[in-house]
């Protein structure tokens, strides 16, 4: 039986020609700056992002705090939403590491954050209080539906920031999904930022990295603050070879995660027990809740489990579902069947 897992986009497995790039790479030093393919990568991720040069990390999580620590000195302050990957999921990394500190605001429900918040966040001058310097946006955004932000929002955004004299970093972890939700270039998002990171290993489906970009100053800052968070790593071509592909060919197939999630959630919409608003479905990620006092999410989750849906249950009644490379159409109709079974039955 297939194992049908929807925690996560960051469980894809590479494809045969990504394995077989990964094999044959041509490989070098890349502290030395010496990998062809690390380098290859990197020149492929300024192109598409319109940035001056890029930076292969390892994860996500490096990559923003990589950002955060080339933009902001000790004592600094960054402005975030309270719902934000960053704020919520990487450690307390900023702070920890750092010694940067989090201004959260409110994250609305499509993911973005109010002008007037940002505007109302930003400190003055007053010995009692941190300089602000940065200003973090997230697209697509996680906790908050998977929703595209627009490119439109991030200008708006954007100008405050000049206004003010701050910088503005995106955590586009799933940039590409909000690229082909919204069917624009990427550089229509890129051009609003100082610094973007972008994952490799989400819906993009390489075994392992991110990648940050900005300008060659900036850049050249982001690789010793990679390489003090150890992440100064050698023959990385391996790493670097099943990049090229997956931003050569796994972007526009995007769609057909879209296409999945969104058919995934319709169904779920017609199960008697849960409840789910199919409107906030956009991108690749779908959450929905449990109405019925039958069940819990945690006997939800192990039912599903034993019929071989792994699932990810974000609190006592609600789950989110994530659809990625290697979920077919066919996996969404298993799942709705399965759980239409398991709500049908009382106890």
């Amino acid at each position: 039986m297939k194992i049908i897992d929807l925690r996560s986009d960051t469980v894809t497995l590479p494809s045969d020609e990504m394995r077989e790039a990964m094999a044959g790479a041509e490989l070098g030093d890349d502290v030395f700056r010496e990998d062809p393919t690390v380098n290859r990568l990197q020149k492929t991720a300024a192109e598409l992002t319109g940035k001056e040069a890029a930076l292969l990390v390892s994860s996500g999580t490096m990559g923003n705090l990589v950002c955060v620590l080339t933009h902001c000195g000790r004592g600094e302050e960054v402005i975030l939403g309270d719902k934000s990957h960053m704020f919520l999921n990487e450690c307390g990394s900023m702070a920890t590491v750092g010694g940067i500190h989090p201004h959260t605001i409110p994250n609305q429900p499509d993911g973005t954050m109010y002008l007037k918040d940002i505007e109302s966040a930003i400190r003055g001058d007053n010995d009692h209080w941190p300089h602000t310097k940065l200003i973090c946006l997230e697209n697509t955004h996680n906790r908050c539906f998977g929703t595209p932000l627009s490119s439109e929002y991030m200008a708006s955004v954007a100008v405050l920031a000049r206004e003010r004299g701050l910088r503005v970093h995106l955590d586009g972890a799933r940039i590409f999904n909000a690229v082909v939700a919204l069917g624009v270039d990427l550089k229509e998002f890129s051009r609003h930022v100082d610094s973007l990171s972008f994952c490799l290993s989400k819906g993009l489906s390489t075994p392992v990295g991110s990648v940050v970009c900005g300008t060659r100053d900036f850049i050249a800052e982001a690789r010793r603050n990679r390489k003090l968070l150890g992440g100064g790593m050698r023959q990385a071509g391996i790493i670097a070879a099943p990049g090229i592909i997956a931003l050569d060919k796994m972007i526009t197939r995007l769609a057909e995660d879209h296409e999945n999630a969104r058919r995934l959630a319709e169904g779920i919409a017609n199960i008697s027990g849960l409840s789910i608003d199919v409107s906030t479905v956009r991108t690749n990620i779908i959450y929905f809740d449990i109405e019925t006092e039958h069940i819990t999410a945690e006997q939800l989750r192990n039912r599903l489990e034993r019929e071989g849906i792994k699932a990810l249950s974000t609190g006592p009644r609600r789950f989110r579902l994530v659809t990625h490379y290697g979920i077919d159409a066919e996996d969404i109709d298993r799942t709705l069947t399965v759980l239409n079974e398991i709500l049908s039955q009382k106890g």
